[in-house]
């Protein structure tokens, strides 16, 4: 007992005693309260300690003398296990476990329950590797599609040692299987991807001509300014993944813009103008080289058929010539008589009879008006 709770001539208790009597800590009569009154029913603050003292002994082993060595082990062992039991924690979905002993990482856990030696020996971080961050390069989003425009960031020279002003937004996210790293490896990841970014964006700018930059070539500067960044992050084993470099403006800088805009536009009349020639020259040419063609090989027919013609002529001449030969007047007459057919085979002919001996007939005969009307009786019936 830390005081004695006898009544005697002695100390009535660590606040001593007063009057002679026995008081509890506030003094007074004996069996007095906190209220100070004298009456016998109200409770005795040493003897609810004792009653405490004895409840305690009754619920820990080894007797009403004090705590033993083995009540003292059990209540160690109790705490102990309390305590190694706080080391289990839960990993979300989109996180990944990092276990650190005495502040050195040990280990990466996946999704789900898992266990480390609890606070102040182990520690467990957390990070979120499913979360796309965005760094926006050039510019800041200042709320509602506003924009603030920051030129130490954009403007780059190219390769043609022109100035462009350029505006880009990089979206990455931690690499899961390398989340570590990103944790451990750097000081400030956001900081660190914002100058890798602008280092790899001027590299890139710094090699093409500001005409490839603002029309043709945007897409392929993209993929390079990812593939180069993503380079970069692994040297530096900063455990982040590059999903997208996206470019949200390519123009001139401000001061020169309107002259700049004016110069490509006379560049595109000049390619338009190109390409309407060359759209005359690819239809004109295989017309002009077709009409060529054909009259070449309209040329080669009339060749062909005036000396099959000749070669015909002299073939049936030499064929007469060898009959003329044989019986030179038949071939005269038949000669004569061919000749006239041919001669009065397509005109009209009238049959005159020149003795004028026969009365009552017509001294002549229209053969083709005959003809004509047996033709028309005909169609007619």
């Amino acid at each position: 007992m830390p005081w004695s709770n006898q009544s005697g001539g002695g100390s009535g208790g660590p606040w001593g005693q007063r009057g002679g009597g026995s008081g509890g800590p506030w003094g007074g009569g004996g069996g007095g309260g906190p209220t100070g009154g004298g009456g016998g029913n109200q409770p005795d603050l040493e003897e609810i300690l004792r009653r405490s003292q004895d409840r305690l002994r009754n619920i820990v082993p080894g007797g009403g003398g004090g705590l033993g060595g083995k009540g003292i082990a059990l209540i160690l062992v109790a705490v102990v296990a309390v305590w190694l039991l706080t080391g289990f924690y839960t990993v979300r979905p989109n996180e990944v476990g990092l276990n650190l002993i005495f502040g050195r990482f040990v280990g990466q856990t996946a999704p789900g329950l898992n266990y480390n030696l609890p606070y102040p020996i182990g520690e467990v971080v957390k990070p979120n590797v499913t979360q796309v961050n965005r760094t926006e390069i050039g510019y800041r989003s200042v709320g509602q599609g506003q924009q603030r425009d920051v030129l130490e960031e954009s403007l780059m020279l190219t390769g043609d040692e022109n100035i462009v002003d350029i505006d880009f937004d990089v979206q990455w996210q931690i690499d899961p299987a390398n989340a570590g790293n990103y944790v451990f490896n750097i000081a400030d990841p956001e900081g660190t991807i914002d100058s890798i970014a602008q280092s790899s964006m001027r590299e890139v700018i710094g090699r093409r001509d500001i005409q490839a930059i603002l029309t043709t070539e945007q897409g392929e500067i993209t993929t390079e300014v990812q593939e180069l960044m993503q380079q970069s992050l692994e040297q530096y084993g900063a455990g982040v993944l590059v999903r997208v470099v996206q470019l949200q403006a390519a123009v001139p800088p401000a001061q020169v813009r309107e002259a700049f805009f004016d110069v490509n536009a006379a560049q595109q009349d000049l390619v338009r103008l190109q390409n309407e020639a060359e759209t005359y020259a690819s239809r004109v040419v295989p017309e002009a080289r077709g009409e060529a063609a054909r009259v070449v090989q309209q040329a080669e027919g009339y060749r062909e058929q005036v000396v099959n013609q000749a070669e015909g002529q002299a073939a049936r001449f030499n064929q007469i010539y060898a009959e003329y030969a044989n019986a030179p007047q038949i071939t005269r007459d038949r000669l004569f008589l061919e000749t006239m057919e041919r001669v009065f085979g397509q005109t009209d002919k009238v049959l005159i009879d020149q003795n004028g001996q026969g009365e009552g007939v017509v001294p002549y005969l229209p053969l083709p008006e005959v003809q004509r009307r047996l033709d028309t009786q005909g169609a007619t019936r």
